[in-house]
This record gives C-alpha cells, sequence and structure tokens, in this order.
C-alpha cells in the first residue's frame, strides 16, 4: 500500500492545472515546491490574524525558516501540499493552499486548507480539497482528519459540504475533529 507521496516525484508542468474561478479569474493548482519560500512566507503574512489562528491554531505573525521549510517540503515528513496561484513571473501570488501529512496511523492522514481572506468564497478551498482528497485516495489513505477550533464556522461549512464528520476532540473542549473515509476510488476513474 502507497501511504505517502514520493519525494521522489519532482512537480513538473504535468502536474499544473488551470481552473477558471467564480469571479472570472484564471489560476493555477500545483504541488508547492522547495522553491515557494517566499511565496509561502508572504502568503501567510498575507492572511488575517483570524485566518493564521484557523490555520495554525496559533498566533503566528511572521513564520520562521524551520516552518517555512516544513511547509515547502511536505513531502519530507510523507505528505504534500497543493498551492492555488494567480499572475505570472514576479506577479506570481500564493492565494490557496492545502496539505496533508502522514499520521502515526498509517492508513489516515491529517489536512489543513487555508485561503487568503480576499479570495475566499470563490471555491479555492473546495479546489484545492478535492485535489487533496483524490491525492490521498491515490496514495493509499483510507481515512483523512482534520483539527480546527470549535469556532471555525467556516472549516465545519466546508467540512460538511466535502462529506467530512464533525465529532468533539474529547482531549481538548476547544477543538473539533473534522473526519473523512476515503472510498477506494471506482474502477476506472482517474486519481490524482
Amino acid at each position: 500500500m502507497k501511504n505517502s507521496f514520493s519525494p521522489t516525484s519532482p512537480a513538473s508542468t504535468e502536474d499544473e492545472s488551470r481552473h477558471v474561478l467564480r469571479n472570472g479569474t484564471i489560476i493555477v493548482v500545483r504541488p508547492i515546491r522547495a522553491a515557494d519560500v517566499e511565496l509561502e512566507r508572504n502568503f501567510i503574512e498575507r492572511l488575517s490574524p483570524e485566518s493564521r489562528r484557523a490555520r495554525f491554531l496559533a498566533a503566528v505573525k511572521t513564520p520562521s525558516r524551520e516552518l517555512l521549510k516544513q511547509l515547502t517540503q511536505p513531502q519530507l515528513t510523507g505528505g504534500i501540499a497543493y498551492v492555488a496561484l494567480v499572475g505570472q513571473g514576479v506577479a506570481t501570488q500564493e492565494i490557496g493552499v492545502a496539505r496533508y501529512s502522514s499520521s502515526a496511523d498509517p492508513r489516515a492522514c491529517e489536512c489543513a486548507v487555508v485561503v487568503s481572506d480576499e479570495w475566499q468564497g470563490l471555491g479555492i478551498a473546495t479546489l484545492l480539497m478535492h485535489k487533496l482528497i483524490d491525492t490521498a485516495r491515490a496514495n493509499g489513505f483510507q481515512r483523512m482528519y482534520s483539527i480546527d477550533a470549535t469556532g471555525n464556522q467556516e472549516m465545519r461549512e466546508l467540512g460538511a459540504h466535502l462529506g467530512f464528520k464533525c465529532s468533539p476532540d474529547h482531549e481538548d473542549p476547544t477543538l473539533v475533529i473534522h473526519t473523512l473515509t476515503l472510498q477506494p476510488a471506482p474502477a476506472g476513474a482517474s486519481a490524482a
């Protein structure tokens, strides 16, 4: 059983896909790359304090070098991340990211998603999560989960829309756990 994105699989232009948002903007979705450190730093710093707290479950203003390495090289810990980008060349801007990392249970992976405040409500989180779910399923995971603040209504709504079940975290009443059972892809269906 495969249970992670292979660290020897380099991202290529074949891994990129273009999408048209509800407002007509064209975005590119692709795996994050080690070279995306500045894109990721700028993205995190542009998030509102509420969005950073929802994503990291803590107040993070400026990400450390070590955190940026972890975020831009998820394959080092058995994970993958997809970024949503707008613009071209030096004007390229990260506007969303979804990631999973392997967990102690080899059948499960933990996921997270965040979209820039000004780009929320356009379907980016749903698009990124569908890509992430398909990849996790193709890599042999049977369950995906996310740990979020109890008051994170946006994640509750997104999770419900994607089929995640929400339950309280019995170890911390300020948190909930969203869980999705990853059914095998139907025969003949294309994976990520």
